[in-house]
């Protein structure tokens, strides 16, 4: 598999490391304006493939004509929030930015899967969308990373591995996202009854939870400056799914024709993931208080993008 990374900042140059170290990935190529910064991290990452114990990939500073052969293409290009902004503050900025990388892209395929990662990544997955490229092959990072933090919280609580916690963060991947607890729980059960089966006194404080994983990405962001890790691990994860065609159901953003009565929006929703990319948009039951939220959500997104 070959993968293109656009961007060579904290977030791409995470990727690339994570890529590295999958096995399953032939060719990485790293671009970024800044040619100097991109071949000085192609030539750092160089240095580490004596010491990987898996197939080394080849590791080049390249340019848009390597999306000819390219599987996949990873958006990481564009600002990042700097303090006093938001996500959405990014947002008319990064969608041009999207939109001219797009363009250029569009001129060497339309048939690798793109995986945007820059913020507001659902403003940024819907104009790769708009560009023109198919919605089924634009994979936005999403929520991917806060329902990670949703489920090691968890996982603290119940003393457990957080692999073994089931739940999601759905809509926006920002401050109107949602926890639907109806679909969640630990290994079939749901939260109370896994504490009794477990021998633990534990009452989950839903609200707490949910500002918690909300907050935390800044947190972080306060005491380094950036966050490059778990973005990073939510990538290797999409990137995994695609090349061995696993058929993982991740919480993504993706652009909605009608799926939940929501269209012409990108937004976080279970997708079962494969070879072609988003291979079914899955409907889950929700509760009518959470499927307002997903409606709040998808309109709070939509405001935005009227605005830009």
């Amino acid at each position: 598999m070959k993968v293109v990374v656009i961007g060579a900042g904290m977030v791409g140059s995470a990727v690339t490391g994570r890529l590295l170290s999958l096995g399953s990935i032939s060719k990485i190529s790293l671009l970024d304006k800044n040619e100097e910064k991109a071949k000085g991290e192609v030539m750092d990452y160089s240095h580490t493939t004596a010491y990987n114990y898996n197939p080394s990939a080849t590791l080049e500073v390249g340019d848009y004509s390597d999306c000819a052969e390219a599987d996949l293409i990873i958006l990481t290009a564009g600002p990042s929030v700097k303090e006093g902004q938001s996500r959405r503050d990014l947002a008319k900025i990064n969608s041009e930015i999207t939109t001219d990388i797009m363009s250029q892209v569009m001129e060497y395929t339309t048939d690798a899967i793109i995986i945007p990662v820059t913020n507001p990544v659902d403003i940024v997955a819907y104009s790769a969308v708009k560009a023109g490229y198919e919605r089924q092959k634009v994979i936005g990072t999403g929520t991917l990373v806060d329902s990670a933090r949703l489920m090691r919280i968890i996982a603290n609580e119940y003393e457990l591995d957080p692999k073994n916690v089931f739940g999601y963060l759905l809509g926006e991947h920002g401050e109107s996202s949602f926890v639907p607890w109806s679909i969640a729980g630990i290994c079939g059960y749901n939260f109370d009854t896994f504490a009794q089966i477990r021998g633990l006194d534990v009452c989950l404080n839903k609200p707490e939870i949910v500002e918690e994983v909300k907050s935390i990405g800044f947190d972080i962001w306060q005491k380094k400056g950036f966050t490059n890790h778990g973005i990073a691990a939510g990538v290797e994860r999409i990137v995994k799914a695609i090349s061995i065609d696993e058929k993982a159901v991740l919480p993504v953003s993706v652009y909605l024709e009608g799926e939940y009565e929501i269209e012409d929006v990108a937004l976080s929703i279970p997708c079962v993931i494969g070879e072609n990319g988003i291979e079914k948009i899955l409907e889950f039951p929700l509760q009518e208080e959470e499927l307002e939220q997903l409606h709040q959500s998808a309109e709070s997104l939509q405001k935005t993008i009227k605005e830009i």
